[in-house]
């Protein structure tokens, strides 16, 4: 038996996202939002997309996006790529759901909470070792909560989840397990197969269920994200090494702060631009610059070059 891996943005929706996810997107939710606890009874999945409504705002790309029974709107997201500005975007996306729910004429009492459910295959909040972090509004001095406290950020950082099959004790550690291992299982465990959302997931992961097509689709994609993840990583390696040995000569050259100051500058754009060259063969202009934080202009100039 052979599983899809559910990191790929169409196998997670395949998975959480599809008509026949909803009982499976009620236990997932559940397992990481609510510890375990059976608070969702009930959700509609709808479309994750949400198009600008005013001209120039960005698009929103989600992976599955649910609205509770009590209105409560969930949008969760998929992330594998460490690219600048992460934490930006996911604030952005939860604020532009929770504005977006009005319509014309309508009320502030009508707004509804915003949960952002993120999930990450890196590594995002190195000052904290626990593999899951929450974050609402609070006031600075003493830490009270804010009374319309409508938008909270939700967080799980796979790396930072190490348990192995033996050590699962709970529906959120098994959950968790299943996003970051089901590739690379040959069989549902056993300590798993007891949660029927659990095993359905397992069954829709399931490699033999796909289309010659689908599996095809599936090992582009993947093989397309180890791919950046490469290069990003060899990319930010070199940039950092030649930085490092710029800013050490113009510190001795110059003898002055300024000048170490500036080789460090020197080696970050350095570091970017091998990264977006590393990158002109498998990503568009706009993903470069999103990813390296180079100018939509720069990104161009080099592939400009590189043809």
């Amino acid at each position: 038996m052979r599983f899809i891996n559910p990191k790929t943005d169409y196998a997670f929706k395949k998975i959480f996202g599809s008509a026949e996810s909803k009982d499976i997107l009620i236990s997932f939710l559940n397992a990481l939002i609510y510890d375990g606890n059976s608070t969702i009874e009930d959700l509609e999945i709808i479309n994750p997309n949400l198009p600008p409504k005013v001209e120039g705002l960005k698009d929103t790309y989600l992976d599955v996006k649910a609205k509770l029974k009590d209105g409560t709107l969930v949008i969760i997201e998929m992330q594998v790529l460490n690219v600048q500005s992460f934490g930006k975007r996911v604030l952005f996306n939860a604020a532009k759901t929770y504005a977006f729910q009005l319509q014309k004429g309508e009320g502030y009492r009508m707004l509804k909470p915003v949960i952002a459910l993120t999930l990450t295959d890196f590594e995002m909040f190195a000052d904290r070792h626990h593999f899951t972090s929450r974050f609402v509004y609070r006031e600075v001095s003493d830490g009270s909560v804010y009374p319309e406290n409508d938008i909270e950020l939700v967080f799980v950082e796979l790396p930072k989840f190490t348990k192995e099959l033996p050590e699962l004790e709970t529906i959120t550690d098994k959950w968790i397990y299943f996003i970051k291992s089901a590739r690379s299982l040959a069989s549902i465990p056993e300590n798993m197969d007891n949660i029927p959302e659990l095993q359905r997931a397992f069954e829709i992961a399931n490699q033999a269920n796909l289309s010659p097509t689908e599996i095809e689709d599936l090992e582009r994609r993947e093989m397309f994200i180890y791919d950046q993840q490469g290069a990003v990583a060899l990319g930010r390696e070199e940039g950092r090494e030649q930085g490092l040995q710029e800013g050490r000569q113009e510190g001795r050259l110059e003898g002055k702060k300024e000048g170490r100051q500036e080789g460090r500058l020197e080696g970050k754009k350095e570091e970017q631009r091998i990264i977006a060259q590393k990158l002109l063969t498998v990503l568009d202009d706009e993903a470069i610059a999103a990813t390296t934080g180079l100018s939509l202009e720069v990104v161009r100039e080099l592939r400009e070059k590189m043809n």
